[in-house]
């Protein structure tokens, strides 16, 4: 049974690139990344559905994070670019079945979630 668990995280300069990745787990088909900041709100950041390939990013991250997914090793990457000093959270992976790709979202239980890694940006 392979571990759920998030590995990638680091410290990065401002402007620097991380990519993040998660196994997934059997019998998934929605995984998503959430982030969390000490006192604040966990925050949901990417949402992807397979095999449709339908993909939902936050607006804090469009354009600047993007998702993939190695088919044959069943691991799920987050790449994160240009990274800010805003970005600085845990991210977490989690995981989920729905029944259809509108249901892959934030507002859905995740049974599936990892410890978290930390990434931090610096100025």
């Amino acid at each position: 049974q392979v571990e759920f668990v998030e590995s990638g995280g680091g410290s990065v300069q401002a402007g620097g690139s991380l990519t993040l990745s998660c196994p997934e787990p059997q019998y998934i088909n929605c995984m998503a990344w959430f982030r969390q900041v000490p006192g604040q709100a966990r925050e949901g950041i990417v949402f992807t559905h397979h095999p449709s390939g339908s993909a939902s990013y936050a607006d804090a991250v469009k354009g600047r994070f993007t998702v993939s997914r190695d088919n044959a090793k069943g691991i799920h990457y987050l790449r994160m670019d240009a990274l800010q000093p805003g970005d600085t959270a845990r991210y977490y992976c989690a995981a989920a079945h729905v029944f259809s790709p509108d249901q892959c979202s934030e507002d859905i239980t995740y049974p599936y979630w990892g410890p978290g890694t930390q990434v931090t940006v610096s100025t």
